[in-house]
């Protein structure tokens, strides 16, 4: 069994176990018959590298089908069950001029922004959860959560999504039809906060700034908006951000709390703040645990609500 010079690490590992080699002065190139526990270890470690990179496209794809479906009153297409794994890609959109970008933050001027920073104090099982919510950077995003905190939609709402297996990933809640404790598990997930004036579903969209941008980029990735640079809210461990289904401006009112630094989803979903204390309750949180209450303790002058 010979290995290429990209396997070189690979052979002095073997070397260093008392392996015999020999070398090929012609091509340079080592060649040697690794142990059993070598060959135990290789497999291993491939397998270790595909389980790794088979989640990633689990997690992907989950989010987009399930991550914040729309209510089946507003969307007559069923969500898809985020536990298929299904992935849903998203076709890519020409870069937005700077006019465009502007006229696409005038288009949701009837939405609640903030215009600065603000703290939420979040209690789940009789314990505080302290989140900065950053309107400088997500205004509209910051903004329609304030909003939503403000009008008490999140209180005695359930967290119905926890994944930690095979690797810590996010908790996420928010859903309004999951206030009803008769409502089935199962359907959590699809449901969006219904504005009253309107009777229907309040979407807000996807906002994502880009580091030395003058200013968001509203209802595409970054990735679609020919956008090279990340973003200046990144999805670390404790990031706070909009759950949404396949379409850029689906989210309403459900969000998540990431449980471990989750780079791939940074550009594609909105982080809107930072948990600033309070991780561990997060960490312990199960499927089915509820908000108790959300209150906005710091900030709320920085708040420009709809009238």
């Amino acid at each position: 069994m010979g290995f290429g010079i990209f396997d070189l690490r690979l052979v002095m590992f073997c070397r260093l176990d008392g392996e015999a080699h020999k070398i090929d002065k012609s091509r340079v190139r080592l060649a040697v018959y690794p142990t059993d526990e070598v060959k135990v270890k290789i497999q291993m470690q491939m397998q270790i590298k595909i389980q790794r990179w088979f989640f990633s496209l689990l997690i992907i794809g989950a989010l987009f089908v399930g991550g914040c479906g729309s209510s089946p009153a507003a969307n007559s297409t069923p969500t898809p069950n985020p536990a298929s794994g299904e992935s849903i890609s998203l076709s890519p959109s020409p870069s937005p001029s700077p006019s465009a970008a502007v006229a696409a933050s005038s288009q949701f001027s009837n939405l609640p922004r903030l215009q600065g920073k603000a703290t939420v104090v979040m209690t789940v099982k009789g314990t505080p959860i302290t989140i900065e919510l950053d309107g400088t950077n997500a205004p509209i995003t910051a903004g329609n959560f304030v909003d939503l905190v403000q009008k008490g939609v999140y209180d005695g709402l359930v967290f119905h999504r926890v994944v930690r297996e095979p690797q810590p990933f996010v908790v996420q809640g928010g859903d309004p039809q999951g206030k009803d404790p008769k409502f089935p598990a199962s359907r959590l997930g699809t449901g969006g906060f219904i504005d009253p004036k309107t009777s229907t579903e309040r979407r807000i969209p996807l906002e994502i700034k880009a580091k030395d941008a003058p200013s968001p980029t509203y209802s595409q990735t970054l990735e679609q908006a020919g956008i090279a640079q990340k973003p200046v809210l990144m999805h670390t461990r404790g990031a706070v951000a909009m759950a949404r289904s396949q379409s850029p401006d689906s989210a309403s009112s459900q969000f998540y709390f990431t449980l471990t630094d989750v780079p791939f989803l940074d550009g594609s979903y909105a982080v809107f703040g930072y948990v600033k204390q309070g991780m561990d309750v997060i960490d312990r949180i199960q499927a089915g645990d509820r908000i108790e209450k959300a209150t906005v303790t710091q900030g709320l002058e920085n708040f420009k609500a709809v009238n």
